[in-house]
């Protein structure tokens, strides 16, 4: 598999890159940025989110958008579903879906940043949403018991982990049965250079810590999902991660054939898979 070594420091590397990130937005400096530019016009992370969607949100929360897609806007939310966001920053998909489940239904945020779930918390009582909690922690240990949500989303957070299969385990686990999983995250057709993958830079801009595809399908089915595919929603071009502000050195150091043989491999994709709707321990446990 193509998945890059576990390091011990990427938690604290992305935490304070996320948490300066979040800081920009509650300072009133401009959008968030994983290089602090305060720019939201890199490709990336640039026009997920129509005008409906940003007008039923806070300001603050749109600014503090640093996904990859748009899960909300892909799949399907009931009345009465609770839902669960992995890695969920300044709360904008979790405001989004908490009005989509109604108010018998409940959206919980999960992350790890204290500044980022200071927003998040800031963002909610503006809001005025009753039905949104935002919990501490981390999303391979998800503080919540087994089978206790029916949609597990998140917004280009699981490529930044050091540990993915736990991540999917976790996520398998608090899903009812018969939950969606449903998240955008950045995937890899074929492998990325070595430069890349090890550069900690280009894991916080989303890139060196993708998944191949196939491998990405493949963790679904060891932690148990079925169902899984895997959607193209942004494929992105050198020309415009080289616009970006955020790209890590790593992308410039490319050379013009390893640009070429990449190019339009790495993409924003929505993952969607379920967990087995039965009542046996081997397929719901």
């Amino acid at each position: 598999m193509n998945e890059p070594t576990p390091n011990p420091d990427l938690r604290t590397i992305v935490r304070d890159k996320y948490g300066a990130a979040a800081k920009t937005v509650l300072d009133g400096r401009g959008a968030a940025c994983c290089g602090g530019s305060g720019t939201l016009a890199d490709p990336i992370s640039s026009d997920l989110y129509d005008a409906d969607q940003a007008a039923d949100v806070p300001d603050a929360a749109l600014l503090a958008s640093l996904g990859c897609g748009n899960p909300t806007a892909l799949i399907s939310l009931s009345e009465g579903e609770t839902v669960l966001d992995l890695g969920s920053g300044g709360g904008i998909d979790v405001l989004l879906s908490a009005r989509r489940v109604g108010p018998s239904g409940f959206a919980y945020g999960l992350d790890m940043t204290d500044e980022m779930l200071a927003l998040a918390e800031r963002n909610r009582a503006e809001a005025g949403a009753t039905n949104v909690k935002f919990l501490k922690g981390h999303i391979e240990s998800i503080p919540l018991p087994d089978a206790s949500v029916d949609v597990v989303i998140s917004n280009c957070v699981i490529n930044l982990s050091g540990d993915k299969p736990q991540v999917l385990r976790e996520a398998f686990r608090v899903l009812k049965p018969g939950g969606r999983f449903a998240v955008s995250d950045v995937v890899v057709e074929g492998t990325l250079p070595e430069g890349v993958r090890k550069d900690m830079e280009a894991y916080v801009g989303c890139v060196a810590g993708a998944l191949e595809k196939g491998d990405y399908l493949h963790l679904l089915a060891e932690a148990g999902f079925v169902n899984a595919t895997i959607e193209p929603t942004r494929r992105y071009r050198f020309a415009d991660l080289e616009a970006d502000s955020c790209a890590a050195a790593a992308i410039f150091a490319l050379t013009p054939e390893e640009r070429a043989d990449l190019d339009g491999r790495i993409m924003g994709a929505l993952i969607r898979a379920e967990k087995p709707d039965c009542c046996g321990k081997e397929c719901c446990s």
